[in-house]
């Protein structure tokens, strides 16, 4: 039994054609009052993409993933290698509530949220539009012979997404190396830091041809989250939908004519005028239902409106709603599926709260020198060699750090010409210790001492050493 020319778009995608080559999706302009909003929110996630990486709390950039140092900041918060397990959880926890809301509302993270989206249909898309024209022009400009005015809107429009590539590589860098380094490396030129200038024109390249060439197939073939559809949507998830129920009638669509009882003759609301599948950017058509290529942008649920506000129909043909609505009519509720994402979600937030709360600024390791036993000194005191690791967490020097140990005669020798030492702002500080204790003080060959670290007389950070000493015989 031979397949329905219409049943195609089971096994095949819009973006290849029937002979396995690249089909080049030309989107018509979006307009409408979501997409008006999708504008917005993109103005507002660019402003904050851009600003992210030199805004200071407490002089912690907002947001860095210097993942060659092993230092993170999120949202301020400063983490460390010490710290992995805290990142750990804030990732898990982003996952955790992208899957929550991918299960109610479908994949709307990739339509009004992702950087993919956002720098796709919200720079370079509409600059495209700005200089080749909307859907009908570009296809006409591709099919033009090379002369004077394809070269020169060609070559303009590819010099400006270079220069837009270029910005986005340095912002993203910054991410990775701090904004103020950046700042600093631009300011004494690219000669000067060759190193970094090499990756950061990879980082361009690669920008460019996401954005110039391969598009959408970053969606549709590089992304997984279109593949977590299949396991994490259900009748009850909200997405971009096409009411099959009012759009088909008993006989089908058909294309509208004026005057025409469509309703008597059993035809569905929708006339069949391909405009929703026009302003697709994947190139997909909703009305075959939820598709892995769709990444919920309301383009068509826009367009769809236009259309059935001219002809005199009611909007929401094409709309955010679910299946069971659909059907049966169905209000959105929890499932409890939803409830228990929402629980783990309560309790992971609820222990990295908690773990920020209880962690220290000032982090320090104290351990005993591998392979040195105990040295005896003079009047019965015995000496154990150790080396030390302060980390400062902060964005301020700390000055005049001391040991002291609690609870206990004796003295501790930094390894130094000065008894105190500074740690620089986000440093560490290292270097080797000797304790000193009298004999009779000992409990036997293993002793656990408890050593405080002071900074200008105020208790920063406490840590536990094993001291060893001679093993008494009774």
């Amino acid at each position: 039994m031979e397949t329905p020319t219409n049943e195609v778009f089971r096994d095949s995608i819009a973006t290849i054609d029937e002979e396995g080559k690249r089909n080049w999706i030309f989107p018509k302009k979006p307009s409408g009052p979501l997409y008006e909003k999708r504008k917005l929110v993109s103005y507002v996630l660019l402003v904050f993409l851009f600003v992210s990486p030199f805004i200071k709390i407490n002089g912690n950039q907002f947001l860095m993933f210097n993942v060659l140092e092993r230092r993170f900041n999120i949202f301020g918060f400063p983490f460390w290698p010490q710290d992995f397990h805290l990142f750990v959880i804030s990732m898990i926890i982003g996952v955790v509530f992208i899957t929550l809301f991918t299960v109610g509302f479908g994949r709307i993270f990739c339509g009004w949220i992702c950087p993919q989206t956002i720098f796709m249909e919200m720079v370079f898309r509409r600059i495209e539009y700005w200089i080749d024209g909307d859907r009908n022009k570009q296809m006409r400009l591709k099919r033009q012979k090379w002369n004077a005015e394809k070269i020169k809107k060609r070559v303009f429009k590819w010099f400006v997404f270079l220069i837009i590539s270029f910005l986005i590589a340095n912002i993203f860098l910054a991410y990775l190396i701090g904004g103020d380094e950046l700042l600093r490396y631009i300011k004494e030129g690219p000669i000067e830091h060759t190193s970094t200038l090499i990756p950061l024109l990879i980082f361009t390249a690669v920008f460019y041809f996401v954005f110039a060439w391969f598009r959408e197939q970053v969606c549709i073939i590089a992304c997984p989250y279109g593949r977590l559809q299949g396991v994490l949507l259900d009748n009850k998830s909200i997405v971009v939908a096409y009411d099959h129920k009012r759009g088909e009638g008993k006989n089908g669509r058909k294309s509208f004519r004026k005057n025409e009882d469509r309703a008597a003759l059993g035809h569905g609301d929708c006339i069949d005028c391909f405009q929703c599948v026009h302003v697709c950017p994947t190139g997909i058509d909703i009305r075959n239902g939820t598709q892995l290529e769709c990444v919920n942008c309301t383009a068509c649920i826009d367009e769809c409106d236009t259309i059935m506000e001219k002809i005199n129909l009611p909007k929401g043909l094409i709309r955010y709603a679910s299946e069971d609505h659909i059907e049966k009519k169905e209000p959105f509720k929890l499932t409890a599926r939803m409830k228990g994402y929402i629980a783990v979600l309560v309790i992971l937030t609820g222990v990295l709260a908690g773990m920020l709360a209880l962690r220290n600024d000032v982090e320090a390791r104290i351990l005993r020198l591998p392979g040195q036993l105990y040295e005896h000194k003079e009047n019965g005191i015995i000496s154990n060699v150790f080396t030390y690791k302060i980390i400062n967490k902060t964005s301020q020097d700390i000055t005049d750090v001391e040991f002291k140990l609690r609870g206990q005669d004796g003295s501790i020798k930094i390894v130094s010409n000065a008894e105190t030492f500074k740690i620089k702002a986000s440093g560490l500080a290292e270097g080797t210790l000797f304790i000193e204790l009298p004999q009779n003080s000992l409990s036997g060959d293993k002793n656990k001492l408890r050593v405080d670290v002071y900074s200008n007389d105020k208790l920063i950070e406490t840590t536990t050493v094993n001291f060893l000493g001679p093993r008494s015989y009774k």
